[in-house]
């Protein structure tokens, strides 16, 4: 429930052949540098604009004026980056992704249509298509005794032997405001975590992360 199948639509981002290449999500981000710059070189100069080497900017994006865009970073058709926005560098943004104010974005693949609009931080992360983080909710992405991050999966762990992983967020995943997703983490598709939740492990797709750590599957009403 954990592998790149698992978790994504690989239609809905520009890193979907570089992706097949891995069988879990948290094995790409070594690479998200190299990809980016790969990619930006081979951009249509008529669709994007070089803002500054290794930034790429497609026309119809919006960038406030006092967003900092760090190389290499590449943002999509269609995205809005507000005020105030730092990107670090190794950002591969999406189309019609929302980066909101005061969010810190490093080392992460946005899909499609992924919103961080308010106060987050995402780092060492992907976020898949149509995910959602709420107001103030961040990746924690190194523990607190430097060691390699493992994904405590159900009934297994997963050594990942990186000391930097952030969040894997499944396509349509929805984060509360204020909830701490810690190293490591894993939330599947349609899953939503509630506000004020601090995370750890893999969260199942199709479920909801109570309050406590409490998880219960949602019921297809259609069935």
């Amino acid at each position: 429930m954990y592998t790149i199948n698992d978790l994504y639509d690989l239609e809905h981002t520009a890193a979907a052949d570089y992706l097949r290449q891995f069988t879990y999500p948290w094995e790409a981000l070594k690479g998200i540098k190299d990809l980016i710059i790969s990619l930006g070189e081979k951009l249509p100069k008529d669709e994007y604009e070089e803002r500054s080497p290794q930034v790429w900017v497609h026309r119809t994006a919006k960038v406030f004026d006092s967003a900092y865009l760090g190389a290499p970073c590449i943002i999509g058709p269609e995205t809005e980056v507000r005020q105030c926005a730092f990107i670090r560098g190794s950002a591969l943004v999406g189309a019609n992704c929302v980066v909101g104010n005061s969010c810190e974005l490093k080392n992460v693949i946005l899909f499609d249509n992924v919103q961080t609009p308010h106060y987050n931080y995402v780092g060492d992360s992907i976020l898949g298509y149509r995910s959602h983080m709420g107001a103030g909710s961040i990746t924690s992405n190194v523990k607190a005794d430097k060691k390699p991050v493992v994904i405590h999966g159900i009934g297994e762990d997963v050594e990942t032997g990186q000391k930097k992983v952030g969040a894997m967020l499944g396509d349509f995943a929805d984060i509360g405001c204020n909830s701490v997703l810690n190293p490591g983490t894993v939330i599947g598709r349609h899953t939503n975590v509630y506000p004020l939740s601090c995370v750890r492990g893999v969260v199942p797709e199709n479920s909801i992360y109570k309050t406590g750590g409490n998880v219960v599957i949602k019921i297809n009403m259609e069935a």
